[in-house]
């Protein structure tokens, strides 16, 4: 009998899940492992060699630290659900003309939920991954909190996750420092884990060229959406864009465009298929309407103005916030501007560490 009972580890093969596993092994768990495979890259037409998460070697990766330590490990073929949610989504935020995450999204919506039901199954109490954040309980709630590694946190991927399903979550690297993770996987021997190089990358879109994902993926976009017009800020055209769905807000390189100074992107108007531009200083917004609103912290905000810390995309340091709830969505107000707020990206709110909530940007404003 195991000192905690049965646990079932997400593990993609990489450092900080296969430490997770190994951790929560020592502590006493009877852990299983499982790989989630979400995309096969070679269906998309990419000229990348398939890397990450989804990928055979990853997977092997995975196996091999379970048999080292002598806990089962299985394969959760998951790409139908995924490509019908994740992949859909992703296409369709970029039509609408907005700037997807595809990765918040699996994390919720996917992931979560499909762990969960497979834990079932294997009569396994908890799930646990290898996300740098926290999960405690207080006044009924279960509150997600930044990991103390400040430059590692993922809290922000995790707003979206259901109260039921934090409640049965485990996040055994919240405590640890990446370095702290990469000295323990040294003094096991698992040299191979510090040594394989990270992926940051979209899992299918491990070129990094969504353009080229978005062209494969619909027939005849091209066609459709060439030849829009470059507008400025007081509606002078330009010039000629490649088609509204290849360009996000906040966007510099890669316009195709020169006009002697150093030109942003700064809005998309799928309508009439132009791209606005303007100088870094068009960007600003003080104010934005978040929607499909998950509350974390607190069941609700309603009638309760609250001064937050707000983000709106995951490497963003965040920026002091009141947030004032509006039935089902939540009005942003900034303290100081805020660039590059681009509609169809998550915004997390938080107070101090915790995560308040969080949602989808549905637009931004100027006061």
């Amino acid at each position: 009998m195991s000192k905690h009972g049965r646990i079932l580890v997400a593990m993609s093969g990489g450092i900080d899940s296969s430490l997770a596993a190994v951790l929560l092994h020592e502590q006493g768990y009877e852990v299983i492992g499982m790989t989630m495979k979400t995309w096969d890259y070679a269906s998309s037409g990419g000229n990348k060699k398939e890397t990450g998460c989804c990928s055979l070697d990853s997977i092997n990766d995975a196996r091999n630290i379970a048999v080292s330590l002598g806990f089962p490990h299985y394969i959760l073929d998951i790409r139908n659900e995924f490509g019908d949610y994740v992949i859909d989504h992703f296409t369709g935020e970029y039509l609408e003309g907005r700037t997807p995450n595809p990765c918040v999204l699996c994390n919720t919506h996917i992931k979560w939920d499909a762990l969960l039901r497979r834990a079932d199954k294997l009569d396994c109490e908890f799930i646990a991954t290898g996300h740098y954040a926290n999960i405690r309980q207080e006044n009924g709630r279960h509150i997600i909190s930044k990991g103390i590694d400040t430059w590692k946190d993922q809290s922000y991927v995790l707003w979206g996750v259901s109260q039921e399903s934090l409640g049965r979550t485990k996040l055994p690297l919240g405590h640890l420092k990446k370095t702290e993770i990469r000295a323990m996987a040294t003094e096991k021997g698992f040299y191979d884990l510090v040594n394989k190089s990270e992926s940051y990358e979209i899992c299918f879109v491990p070129d990094n060229d969504y353009r080229g994902f978005l062209k494969r993926r619909v027939e005849g976009l091209e066609d459709r959406v060439r030849g829009g017009n470059f507008v400025m800020q007081d509606g002078k055209v330009v010039g000629q864009h490649e088609g509204y769905p290849f360009y996000t807000i906040g966007q510099r390189k890669g316009l195709g465009i020169a006009l002697g100074k150093p030109v942003f992107v700064t809005e998309i108007r799928k309508d009439t298929n132009e791209v606005v531009l303007g100088e870094e200083k068009d960007l600003e917004r003080d104010g934005m309407m978040v929607g499909k609103l998950v509350m974390q912290k607190y069941e609700n905000l309603i009638d309760r103005p609250l001064e937050t810390v707000t983000k709106v995309r995951y490497k963003h340091e965040g920026t002091p916030a009141e947030i004032v709830q509006e039935g089902a969505k939540m009005k942003v107000i900034f303290h100081e501007p805020v660039t590059g707020i681009a509609p169809g990206q998550a915004a997390v709110f938080y107070e101090g560490d915790d995560v308040v909530g969080g949602g989808w940007i549905l637009k931004s404003f100027k006061q």
